[in-house]
């Protein structure tokens, strides 16, 4: 049976090939720590767990509309204007399978062939992935560890061509961490306002933040409302990654036409799950605070403990959970050194290469303190050998 030709264009995710690997490890018996998935480890909010249970008593099993549930839809809508200014209405908000369906709904009903989409590196891995599947161009943008990882306003403007269509950003970043502040996310927005283009700014790690840092949306700058997508979701602020319960914000046609996407796709996002949304956004956030308690702990031990070892480099993370090492000095492509450290040292963590940096290697902090410190020991004897 042939394959459709786009099947060969992208790559499988990596980063849920190597955790599936480190659960195969585990189940076979060994002893393995791992930061390769960022998934908090905290279990669901018990009032988010008991709003589904109430949903499934009441029998909310039922189909829904494919753009979400009205209150779910009104609940987005207020944590939007309330929390980062954005003065959406409910329409103009799309519940989704997770925020990655969001993503991807949106490059399928606005990326065509020949488009191009900027994506600064290091990238979320799926960015271009999803870009290629709808027929664009990803036009990748090294940053560097010096700029804070950022693609600076003369770098976006020097790359953007007649055929551009879209930005990413992502702030807090996944895999690096960094944040942009207002002022820089203000100046990146006035190249935007100068080209003419549109920017979805992925925001789901925007509760996740150290040290002061703030988070300014894109689309709260003036000028930028109407040409910003806004992607977020529940998955880390709320642990909820299994719950599949993301949203998309932008103006009416475009979340129109990814409703008709989703209708033929997926039809509704679970039911009762997101009963459970509603709950996550419109009670206590008391869960938020403990969690983000937790991982600022966990960043400054691992942080401490990487910044220890030879020939290993680490800026500071100023949001999400998620250290990205640089190892050019140790003489191991990121993928050698993973699979290595994996296989030799039972410590999983994820190449930088499909992130867009084989000089980076990503830990996800978002596990318990016993972890981290074994882990730690493990890599240090791991990077010891290679002296």
């Amino acid at each position: 049976m042939k394959l459709a030709a786009r099947v060969g264009q992208v790559t499988p995710s990596i980063t849920l090939a190597i955790t599936a690997k480190a659960k195969a490890m585990k189940a076979s018996g060994l002893d393995v720590c791992s930061f390769s998935a960022g998934e908090p480890d905290f279990p669901t909010p018990a009032h988010v767990v008991a709003a589904a249970q109430k949903a499934l008593d009441e029998g909310k099993t039922r189909y829904g509309p494919a753009a979400g549930e009205p209150a779910l839809r009104q609940a987005i809508a207020q944590k939007l204007n309330r929390d980062n200014r954005l003065p959406y209405e409910p329409e103009q908000v799309i519940v989704t399978n997770g925020g990655k369906h969001a993503l991807y709904g949106l490059m399928m009903a606005m990326i065509e062939a020949g488009d191009e989409v900027i994506i600064p590196a290091p990238y979320w891995l799926s960015y271009p992935e999803m870009v290629v599947l709808a027929g664009g161009k990803p036009v990748i943008v090294p940053t560097t560890e010096e700029t804070g990882y950022k693609i600076m306003p003369e770098q976006l403007r020097s790359v953007i061509t007649p055929r551009t269509k879209l930005l990413v950003m992502n702030s807090p970043s996944n895999p690096t961490g960094k944040v942009y502040s207002p002022d820089e996310i203000r100046a990146i927005a006035q190249v935007v306002i100068e080209a003419d283009i549109a920017v979805v700014s992925d925001e789901i790690y925007e509760k996740i933040l150290y040290d002061g840092a703030e988070h300014l949306s894109i689309a709260a700058v003036e000028g930028m409302f109407d040409r910003t997508l806004v992607c977020n979701g529940f998955a880390k602020a709320y642990s909820m990654t299994g719950w599949r319960v993301g949203y998309l914000a932008g103006p009416h046609a475009l979340i129109n036409a990814v409703a008709t996407i989703q209708g033929h796709a997926t039809s509704n996002v679970c039911t009762f799950a997101q009963f459970g949304a509603v709950a996550a956004l419109e009670e206590s956030q008391d869960c938020v605070v403990e969690m983000l308690a937790a991982f600022t702990k966990r960043r400054s031990v691992m942080l401490e403990r990487i910044r220890a070892l030879p020939g290993i480099t680490c800026s500071e993370p100023e949001g999400a959970f998620y250290l990205f090492p640089n190892i050019a000095q140790l003489g191991l492509g990121s993928i050698e050194f993973c699979q290595r450290l994996l296989e030799e040292f039972q410590v999983a963590t994820i190449p930088g290469l499909p992130f867009g940096s084989d000089a980076n290697f990503r830990l996800s902090y978002a596990t318990d303190l016993d972890t981290i410190l074994r882990g730690m020991d493990r890599l240090d004897k791991f990077v010891a050998s290679l002296q």
